[in-house]
């Protein structure tokens, strides 16, 4: 890749990048950030991936979430990629929760979204690669999301445990074949045989593979969207399966990023112990 430093900001001793570069698999150019901690300068550090939700782009987490300060304190790199391909022969919907801003972090293989929606193989493959070149000699990586991201981050860290070694999310959308946050977008970009749909469903891929450690989920109890998340589904799958780890309803918190940077702290430092030991 061909990487173009959009800006550089010093944040908590470390530094706030952002990049754009031409992506083979999206076919377009893309744009991602990542926050390098003062640790960085010692040594490799592990690196905490920050997926996002619907009509977010990597600036909403970077700017809203908080995550440089807490970074910083436990020596933790953090990625924000996009949440879908964008710009001029992109393919788009008028709806906010389909095309530019939605991609629900798959491959899609209908038209007009399979040319330039790839987002599952930009994320474990391309950009991966990416940023193992930005951060060498480091190979511990841990993922977490909100929403539409929290929904990328289980599936694509359950369906890859070789690749990240510690798991969270933000009031994910946790059964998307089971709800109109899911539904839509997979039949848009998959078709409508949903045995397809599976992989890209958190509750039923931990149901099939579990997960080799624990996993943190916190969720707003007055979230305007929590029937559309159904995090009853996948609290039964943990309980099915017996798969350690929480599900933490919070009480009076909603969708908004108010609710990701209350606990973006909690969900840090969770990593950082199973990343490389409590700081």
């Amino acid at each position: 890749m061909s990487l173009e430093v959009v800006s550089e900001n010093r944040s908590f001793g470390g530094v706030q990048s952002v990049y754009k570069h031409p992506s083979s698999t999206c076919g377009c150019e893309m744009t991602f950030a990542v926050y390098t901690p003062p640790q960085a300068k010692q040594g490799p550090v592990p690196v905490l991936w920050y997926l996002s939700g619907l009509t977010c782009t990597h600036e909403n987490a970077m700017s809203k979430g908080g995550f440089q300060q807490h970074a910083a304190k436990h020596g933790l790199a953090v990625v924000f990629p996009d949440t879908s391909p964008r710009g001029e022969g992109v393919a788009d919907d008028q709806a906010y929760d389909l095309g530019q801003g939605a991609g629900f972090y798959v491959n899609a293989t209908r038209e007009p979204w399979s040319p330039h929606f790839q987002m599952y193989d930009y994320v474990v493959s391309e950009l991966r690669a990416e940023v193992e070149n930005l951060l060498p000699g480091e190979r511990r990586h841990g993922i977490t999301g909100h929403s539409m991201g929290g929904h990328g981050a289980l599936t694509i860290a359950l369906r890859n445990p070789e690749l990240f070694d510690s798991v969270s999310a933000f009031a994910p959308i946790a059964n998307p074949t089971r709800s109109d946050w899911g539904r839509k977008q997979l039949s848009a970009y998959l078709g409508e045989d949903e045995a397809a749909w599976c992989h890209h469903d958190a509750t039923l891929l931990l149901e099939e593979k579990g997960w080799k450690d624990d996993i943190l989920i916190d969720q707003g109890a007055d979230d305007q969207f929590l029937d559309l998340l159904k995090p009853e589904a996948l609290a039964a799958a943990m309980a099915t399966r017996r798969q350690p780890g929480q599900i933490r309803l919070q009480a009076g918190y909603d969708h908004s990023y108010y609710f990701v940077s209350t606990f973006a702290g909690d969900h840090v430092a969770w990593h950082s112990e199973r990343l490389h030991g409590s700081n």
